[in-house]
Formats: structure tokens, sequence, C-alpha cells
């Protein structure tokens, strides 16, 4: 059996997102109050001549060069995370307590932590003998096994303790020890801060000529597409069974008497989707919603193999739209690169916090892994606003490493098993809901779209 083109299975990434991972945290606006250690990090670069040069710094302590891809249906395993175990003096202003993973890592690997009062007589308070903490912890491909978290303790006797524990499943790693005890102690040798060796994340960079460049002159789509347009539909067709999508993907001059899916304005490029006053039969299934798409498989001038793509946009508000960014190889699903996906369908996603990224693996139809992140943006990088605002959505595409970017920031890096590959870009919003569809906006904005080749 073929396996239709689909974007990542959502639930896969969606299950542990929130609610069940304590996960109703995650649309928080707290910020941190503790800090992770990462003193004398390497700044990132201003200016870099290639990629394999931006590269280098994890590659030379972290290659998985000798790994044996399968020609991209293969990735190294993932690292296990957990918190370890610390001490520190009662006359102490922080506790370092460590975070540590076993094995190097072939991508970004993002844990939430907070502190825990202590139990027993001799339990440390928050905002007694410590400072509450709930931060961000991130390791880089290339990055040490260990860091610390740096918990500001106010005052404490000696034996007092409190715990330092994961909020929900590391993501990118598989969760190990999931909670640990921090202990005053005065005599013992306190837990070392962690302090080298880390690397700042990447800011975003163009190598080579670029290639394209959507202009409200010169953008053009059609049904099929061709050397000068986008097409209007998927490579396989105007539905997604397999993702569950309700809409199907318009062309008002093959549906007239619909909404304009796609209009462009000074604003940018309009990608509308609708519920439809009278539903459209597709392959003999009935929708009752419109969904729309543009896709590069047909237009040369948008396909790279290594370089960059960005795409400056707003999001839409509405629950069950889905709005992405991603990208396939001319070759055939899997694999596939999405840049950017909003999950409108399920309850906790906030379009204007949260982020994902995801790589798949496989081929012939069949996809043999996923991997990526899905993450509360605001707490983990300062990034918030994205429906609110138009943001920078991008990916640089190195023979060594995948690396995502938003407004211009790393969010997350993997090393690149898909090497040889050449991609097409799409964006698109799905539909995938049976409700009124009214709530907010169900459009996305694009305002910019451009394509590096290296």
């Amino acid at each position: 059996m073929r396996i239709t083109v689909l974007r990542p299975l959502a639930g896969a990434f969606s299950l542990c997102a929130l609610a069940g991972c304590g996960g109703d945290d995650n649309s928080s606006s707290q910020k941190p109050a503790g800090t992770v250690v990462i003193a004398d990090a390497t700044p990132a670069a201003t200016a870099v001549a290639a990629p394999a040069q931006v590269e280098t710094a994890a590659a030379a302590t972290n290659s998985f060069a000798t790994f044996d891809y399968a020609n991209g249906t293969r990735l190294p395993e993932k690292a296990t995370l957990s918190i370890g175990a610390a001490v520190f003096q009662p006359g102490a202003s922080a506790a370092y307590v460590p975070v540590t993973l076993d094995r190097a890592t072939p991508n970004t690997v993002i844990a939430r932590v907070i502190t825990v009062n202590g139990s027993g007589t001799n339990k440390a308070i928050s905002g007694y003998q410590y400072k509450a903490t709930d931060t961000i912890v991130v390791f880089r491909p290339g990055d040490p096994l260990r860091k610390t978290v740096a918990v500001p303790i106010l005052s404490t006797t000696n034996g007092q303790q409190f715990s330092l524990k994961l909020r929900e499943a590391p993501w990118g790693a598989n969760q190990g020890t999931a909670s640990n005890t921090v202990t005053a102690n005065a005599g013992a040798t306190p837990t070392a801060a962690a302090t080298s060796g880390f690397r700042n994340p990447r800011t975003f960079r163009t190598y080579g000529a670029l290639q394209y460049e959507m202009t409200k002159s010169t953008m053009r789509w059609s049904d099929a597409g061709w050397s000068d347009a986008w097409s209007s539909k998927l490579s396989h067709g105007r539905a997604q069974v397999a993702n569950g999508e309700t809409g199907i993907y318009l062309d008002e001059t093959l549906y007239p008497g619909v909404e304009a899916p796609l209009r462009y304005t000074d604003d940018g490029l309009v990608f509308h989707t609708q519920k439809l006053a009278t539903p459209i039969t597709y392959n003999g299934v009935s929708y009752g919603y419109g969904s729309v798409v543009l896709s590069g498989h047909n237009t040369p001038g948008t396909q790279i193999g290594y370089g960059q793509y960005e795409w400056i946009a707003k999001m839409p508000t509405r629950r069950g739209s889905w709005p992405a960014f991603w990208l396939i190889s001319t070759s055939g699903w899997p694999p596939e690169i999405d840049v950017y996906e909003g999950f409108g369908y399920q309850s906790y996603w906030d379009f204007d916090r949260h982020i994902s990224a995801t790589i798949h693996g496989g081929n012939g139809g069949w996809r043999t892994f996923q991997r990526g992140t899905n993450i509360q943006a605001e707490q983990a990088y300062g990034l918030s606003g994205f429906s609110q605002g138009y943001h920078r959505y991008a990916v640089d595409i190195g023979p060594e490493y995948i690396t995502w970017f938003v407004d211009g920031l790393e969010t997350y890096q993997s090393v690149n098993p898909f090497r040889g590959h050449r991609w097409y870009p799409i964006m698109n919003v799905a539909v995938k809901t049976n409700s009124a569809y009214t709530d907010g906006s169900g459009d996305m904005i694009v305002k910019s779209f451009r394509a590096w080749a290296n």
C-alpha cells in the first residue's frame, strides 16, 4: 500500500505537548526565574562564508558523519535526558542542578524544568529558602552532555532540601531520571556549575544566490502549475484523506462561486480558508470546508538542494485551521522537512506562542521515522505574537545539519539524513474540523517568500 503524501501526523508530537505532560502550564506567560548556565559560550557568528563553516563547531565535537542513514530511512538514536542530584552550601546564593544527556545528540533537545518544595521536617519552601524556578534547558548538537540550572537560594539551614523536576517529557530526547533532590549540605563539596563549551543559537544567514523571490507582479498560480506558476493543489491532488482533513484545496477557476482562496493585497498573499455554503464532492468524499495551498512541485525556480528558504507571514487564529510551510523531495515523499506548522485543530495550540519543526524520513511512500519539536516559544526563546504581526520562518539546509529559525533566531537543529535531495516548497492552510469555523481569522498572510541556492 502506498501512503499519500502527508504532513506530520501531528498527534505523534501533540499527545505529549500539554495535557498529557503537565502541559496546561505551557500556555502560561510566566517568564523563567532560573537561568541555565552557559557562561563562556561561543558567540553566534556574524559573518560566515559557507554552510560547512557554520556546521564546523558542532560537527567537530559531535560528528555523525559515519552513521549509516540508509538513504534517509534511518536516524541516530535519541539521547536520554536526566536530572541529577545536587548539593550546595547553606550560605550559598545559588544551587547548581545538573541536567545531563547520556550520549551525543543528533538534534536539539529542549526540556522544561521546575522546582518543587521539599518534604518532611527539612523541607525547603519557595519564597523562603529558595526562589521558584521555571526555565528551559536547551542542548544543541555538539554541546557538552552536562548543563546546570542555577536556582537562587534565599536562606537555608543545613539539611534542607527541595527538588528539580521535568515539567513534561523532553523534546528530542528520551526521558531518564525526571526528578532529583537539591540539598543544603555544609559538609559536602557543592555541585559545580557548568561554565563552558556551549554554543549560542545561530542567527539566520543566507549563502549563495537568491534563486526565487515572490512578488505581487510575478506571483502566478494555476491548477497544475508550470515553470513560472505554483500549483493550487498538492502533487497527489486536492485532498488529504489520510490526514483526516475536512477541507478541499480550492481553486476558484475550478470551483466558481467559492470565496477567493488566494488573493494578493497590499499586505501580502492571503491564504483564505472557509466553510463552504455548499459542500464539494471530490474523489467520492464530500468536503464542507475550503482549504488553500500553493505547491512548487512543477515550478523549478522554487526548488533548491542545499540552501535557505524564508517566509515572512502572519498566522491565522481560527480553531481548526492548520497552516504550514514545508518541503518535499523532488524525488517523492518522504523525505519531508516541516519548517513551521500550526496545529489549530488541537485544543492546546496557541497560535501566538507555539511553534513546531519536524523531519520525516523513509522512501517509496513509507515513513520510517519522524523527529522534531513542538514548543511554547515565548518561554523557550522569547518569541510570540505570531498571529498579531508578521514573523520570519526560515530553514537552512546544509550537508551536515538542517537548522530552523524564527525571527532570525535558531530554534531547532538536526543532523541532515537527506543528503543529496532536492526540495520543493509548499505553503498552505488546511482545515481539520467539523465546527462552525467562525471564530477568529482563518487566513494566513504571506508577505514574503525567498529561496537561496548554495
